[in-house]
């Protein structure tokens, strides 16, 4: 596993503290590996998901620290999303 996915990790358990996401998200960061998101937290793992959001580590790292905003990100084309745009949505407003 990637230092990076390894941060990705830590950085959305700490998002996600006390936040009600009841999907399941894959988060691929390119080159690096994939993370996914539930009810019980994040995680290393590339498991089937209801959505899929891909994006380049320097995206991800934006959208984690508060400099990208998630849709942003979408509308611009640094972010893809396959599956169900309604928990994309959810997990933006979990993040944001």
């Amino acid at each position: 596993m990637s230092d990076v996915v390894t941060e990705a990790v830590t950085a959305l358990n700490t998002k996600l503290a006390g936040a009600s996401f009841d999907d399941t998200a894959k988060f691929v960061i390119e080159g690096e590996g994939a993370v996914m998101i539930d009810g019980s937290g994040a995680r290393a793992g590339d498991d089937a998901a209801t959505v899929t959001l891909t994006a380049s580590a320097e995206t991800f790292k934006a959208i984690l620290e508060g400099d990208e905003n998630p849709t942003a990100a979408f509308m611009a084309g640094k972010l893809t999303v396959d599956g169900d745009m309604g928990a994309a949505m959810k997990l933006a407003g979990v993040l944001s």
